[in-house]
C-alpha cells in the first residue's frame, strides 16, 4: 500500500531542514507531483541512486515505480548542503548525488543499503547532512535574513528588502540566486504560497479580514489580493487550482498525506507575528 510520512528533523539539523520523510509505493507506479518550496530536497531510494532536486519554480512530475522506497530531507530556503556548483544552476532539474558529492556518496549509498528499515535508513541520512553542515557550510547571514522579510507573515515589498538587509537591490539579487537558486521575488511568490498551504494543511481558521472565509479567507491571511490571485498563482506554481490541489477540503490535500512535520514549523513565525501586532 501506497504511503508517505513526514516528520520533523533530528533536533541538530532544525535551523536548515524543513522536514524530512519515508514513502513508499505499492503495487502500482505512483504519479508524485513535487512543488516549489524555495529549497532543495534530498530523494535517496533504497537501494537505488540519490538525487538532489533542485529549487523549483512550477510543478515537476514524477512516476515512482512500484514497490519503491524513498527517503528524504527537504530544506529550509538558503540552507543546502556544499555542492561544487551554484543553485542557480540547479534551478527546476534533478541531479545524481553521486555527481555532486562522489566519494562521500559512495560511502553513503553503502551505509543506507544496509539499513535494517527505511527509518533506519532515514536516521544515517541525516546524520550524514548533519556532518557535512558541520565541516563545511557558512551560511550568508544578509540572505537568511531576506528569506525572513519575504516570509508571508512578514509583509514587505520586494524592492525594499535589500535595503531591510543593507545590500543594494542587485547585491541582493546575486547573492540570492547564487544561495537561493531564486530571485528574492521569485522567492517571495514561492513562500507565499507555502504559507496558503500551511494554513490550509493546519486546519486554521481564516481572520476574517475583508469579510473572507474559507479559501478567499486563507488566500488573504497569507498574503494575496484575493481568491483570484491566489488561483492565477496556484496554477502557476502547481498546474492545478486550488480546488483541484486541495481535494474541496481545507484540512488535507487531493494525495491524502499528512504533511503536518512540513507545515507546523513554517506557521511558527504566523503566530510569533500575531502575537507581536496584538
Amino acid at each position: 500500500m501506497e504511503s508517505y510520512v513526514e516528520r520533523p528533523p533530528i533536533p541538530q539539523l532544525s535551523g536548515v531542514v524543513r522536514t524530512v520523510w519515508v514513502q513508499r509505493t505499492g503495487p502500482e507506479a505512483y504519479v508524485q507531483r513535487h512543488l516549489p518550496t524555495g529549497g532543495v530536497e534530498i530523494h535517496f531510494p533504497i537501494g537505488g541512486r540519490p538525487q538532489l532536486v533542485g529549487p523549483l519554480t512550477g510543478p515537476q512530475i514524477e512516476v515512482i515505480p512500484a514497490y519503491t522506497t524513498i527517503v528524504g530531507v527537504r530544506f529550509l530556503p538558503g540552507a543546502v548542503p556544499p555542492l561544487p556548483t551554484l543553485l542557480d544552476d540547479l534551478v527546476d532539474q534533478r541531479v545524481g548525488l553521486m555527481d555532486l558529492w562522489a566519494a562521500s556518496a559512495n560511502r553513503l549509498m553503502d551505509a543506507m543499503a544496509a539499513s535494517e528499515t527505511p527509518e533506519r535508513a532515514l536516521m544515517r541520512l541525516q546524520a550524514h547532512v548533519l556532518s557535512e553542515f558541520r565541516t563545511e557550510v557558512r551560511a550568508d547571514p544578509q540572505v537568511s535574513a531576506a528569506v525572513t522579510a519575504l516570509m508571508p507573515w512578514y509583509p514587505i515589498d520586494v524592492d525594499a528588502v535589500a535595503g531591510h538587509v543593507g545590500l543594494s537591490a542587485s547585491q541582493l539579487r546575486r547573492r540570492c540566486l547564487r544561495t537561493l537558486g531564486l530571485t528574492p521575488k521569485v522567492l517571495q511568490r514561492t513562500l507565499r504560497f507555502q504559507g496558503f498551504l500551511a494554513l490550509a494543511q493546519a486546519g486554521a481558521t481564516p481572520t476574517g479580514r475583508r469579510d473572507a472565509d474559507g479559501v478567499a479567507g486563507l488566500a488573504v491571511d497569507a498574503g494575496y489580493a484575493d481568491q483570484a490571485h491566489l488561483s492565477r498563482e496556484c496554477l502557476r506554481l502547481t498546474g492545478l487550482t486550488p480546488g483541484q490541489l486541495l481535494g474541496g477540503s481545507l484540512d488535507r490535500c487531493a494525495c491524502g498525506h499528512d504533511h503536518s512535520a512540513s507545515y507546523r514549523p513554517f506557521l511558527a513565525g504566523r503566530h510569533a507575528r500575531f502575537v507581536q501586532d496584538r
